[in-house]
Parts: C-alpha cells; structure tokens; sequence
C-alpha cells in the first residue's frame, strides 16, 4: 500500500479476464455490484483513446453501515471499488483503496478500524483470489 491507502496488485490475467473474476466472486460473497464503469468505451465515445480502464463498484449495506453510522462522512468513499487497469506494458492491474485507509481518512477512531480490518481482510481475499 502506498500513503494515500491505495492497494495495486498485478494480475496473471487481461483486464477483461480479471474484471469478470473479480465480479463473479464479489457476487459468490453475496456482495452487491452497483456499477461496471468501462472508462475506456466513454473515452473512445469521446474520441479519445484509453487503455482498458474498468471500474466495479460494490459493497454490502451490513459491512458499509456500520461505519457510516459513526462517521457518516465515509458514505463518500462506500460503497467500495475496484479498478482493474492497463498500463502501457500491457501488464494488467487491480487496485483498491484500503478499508482502514478510509476510515482513517475520516477518524482516527480505533473501533472502527477494527471494523475496517474485516472489510479489507475480505477484498483482500477477493482481490488476489481474481489476480492469481
């Protein structure tokens, strides 16, 4: 992790490949995608060029409630997301903010990092679980 809490792994797999992993085990978890965001189909209807940029926005109101009830200021960072990247290498790479990065982001209030720890044990999970 880097000290803005941002999470980069490389993936063994393209980017197409390693978004529909990762969106087939959020949806295994029971986890509910809101959005997937291609940035590089609204680039390309602007006339402009971007490498395969996809984002996937997802969460669970049981995991994300929780720390908006004690700072709800943290709704502006929930639900989570992932993005999964190009660079110029043709190397593919997933990248998330961390849970506890967030929280801290907002408060430095021990019970919820705690409570962040969990979250960010489990995108973790799925997060190599779909780049390995």
């Amino acid at each position: 992790m880097t000290g803005n809490g941002l999470i980069t792994l490389r993936s063994s797999y393209g980017p197409k490949d390693t978004m529909n992993r990762l969106e087939a085990l959020v949806k295994a978890k029971g986890l509910t995608v809101f959005a997937r965001i291609d940035h590089a189909a609204g680039a390309a209807e602007a006339g402009l060029a971007l490498r395969p940029t996809d984002l996937l926005i997802f969460g669970n109101a049981k995991g994300g409630t929780p720390l908006m009830q004690s700072m709800q200021a943290i709704g502006i960072d929930l639900p989570l997301k992932a993005l999964v990247w190009q660079d110029a290498s043709g190397v593919t790479w997933l990248s998330y903010n961390d849970p506890v990065w967030i929280v801290q982001r907002h408060a430095q209030d021990h019970d919820l990092e705690a409570k962040a720890r969990g979250l960010a044990a489990a995108i973790d999970t799925l997060a190599r679980a779909a780049t390995a």
